[in-house]
């Protein structure tokens, strides 16, 4: 039986995906990060204060919420939501930001740096960094601060600095480049904090690892809630992290079927959604070979979507590994399905999803009129909507 719940390899590949391809004289920057994650990762200490700050300040662990209205309007399956969106800062990335500025203040650096398209890891990441004493830059694409106004200005209200991105498609791959552009020009000094598990090798191990308390618990309270485990689990996919979050505690379940939804955004033409895994090719991006939409030439195509936070053209690498070993099915969800989920979830259970978790409730809705009503669809509610209710409010009314 093939192995999915796996770490990557000394050279941090997951099967053929993942790596650290970066310019030989940043080798020792990233090793250095691999080398101080792996010895604090079970330190009791680092896990004790961990733990502390993910419960007295998180507020985890976050419940398991049964949609009694929404599946009985739907039909079919029952629907349930693992409520990442109650913990504090609104979503799931305040999981890794916590674990990432722990590392940064051991290792002596004094700013945390990252990029963010919705501006839930800004956000996240600028509270860790108020909370650790730690300084705090966030690049965001221009156009994304325009769309995510509420985010941009919790991130300044922490005291972060945020730098718009005015290159390319100003969004969230730009925001990338730009973002790492500003963490080489001083590695010694800077922690880059990467939002989701992508990048070089080490980065898609330690967020997936600091992300795997949403699917442990999920396992846990699931069993305690109904006698067994769903028989469905589905996310959202941009970069992946709440869906590997969710997914890594359930891999080695096979009776346990595993969705992972991507953004078909406003059609399937180029340029008009951000479906990596379901139209993209192998290729290397931001320090890793994954799967990348791309052109005729090898480079990132641009990207869309109704969500900030998916308009990715990479995926996470182990995305790709349980793509090409079927581990995970990949589906697709469009911009009006989203929408569409966003309003009926705020109406019917008086929760307002983020526009990313909307993708993966829209398809939770269509796979749940296909299933009986003895099968069981856990969502992962990875973020709540509060940021997006100023841009959808001409959408859906």
């Amino acid at each position: 039986m093939r192995n999915y719940d796996i770490n990557p390899n000394s050279e941090g590949y997951f099967g053929s995906y993942g790596g650290q391809i970066i310019p030989p004289e940043l080798k020792p920057v990233f090793d250095e990060i691999e080398r101080a994650y792996l010895e604090i990762k079970n330190d009791p200490e680092f896990i004790r204060e961990m733990n502390y700050y993910l419960k007295h300040y998180v507020g985890r662990p976050s419940p398991i919420y049964f949609a009694k209205n929404l599946s009985a309007k739907i039909g079919g399956a029952r629907i349930y939501l693992k409520r990442e969106d109650l913990n504090h800062t609104g979503a799931h990335k305040i999981n890794h930001t916590i674990g990432e500025a722990l590392l940064a203040k051991k290792m002596g650096k004094k700013k945390l740096l990252a990029e963010t398209g919705a501006g839930q890891h800004g956000v996240a990441l600028a509270t860790a960094a108020a909370l650790v004493g730690l300084e705090c830059e966030i690049h965001m694409g221009a156009i994304d601060i325009k769309k995510q106004a509420p985010n941009v200005t919790r991130m300044k209200i922490l005291g972060a600095k945020v730098v718009s991105v005015e290159s390319g498609t100003k969004t969230l791959k730009d925001a990338v480049d730009s973002a790492f552009q500003a963490f080489l020009a001083d590695p010694e000094n800077i922690f880059f904090g990467i939002g989701s598990v992508v990048g070089p090798h080490p980065y898609p191990m330690i967020v997936r690892d600091f992300q795997r308390i949403v699917g442990e618990e999920a396992r846990e309270q699931f069993q305690e809630l109904t006698g067994t485990l769903p028989n469905n689990l589905v996310a959202c996919v941009g970069g992946g992290s709440n869906a590997i979050g969710l997914f890594s505690a359930f891999l080695e379940d096979q009776k346990v079927q595993i969705y992972g939804v991507e953004p078909s955004g406003k059609s399937l033409e180029l340029g008009q959604h951000a479906a990596t895994l379901t139209f993209g090719s192998p290729r290397k991006l931001h320090g890793m070979l994954t799967y990348l939409l791309q052109d005729a030439d090898g480079n990132p195509e641009p990207v869309y979507s109704i969500a900030s936070g998916l308009d990715y053209p990479g995926v996470g690498p182990q995305h790709s590994f349980l793509k090409d070993t079927r581990r995970i099915h990949y589906e697709l969800a469009s911009d009006s399905e989203c929408l569409a989920a966003f309003r009926e979830l705020s109406r019917t259970e008086g929760i307002i999803p983020a526009l990313e978790s909307a993708h993966a409730l829209a398809f939770a809705m269509k796979l749940a009129q296909d299933r009986s009503p003895q099968e069981t669809i856990l969502v992962n509610l990875s973020g709540r909507g509060d940021k997006d209710i100023e841009y959808v409010k001409n959408l859906i009314f």
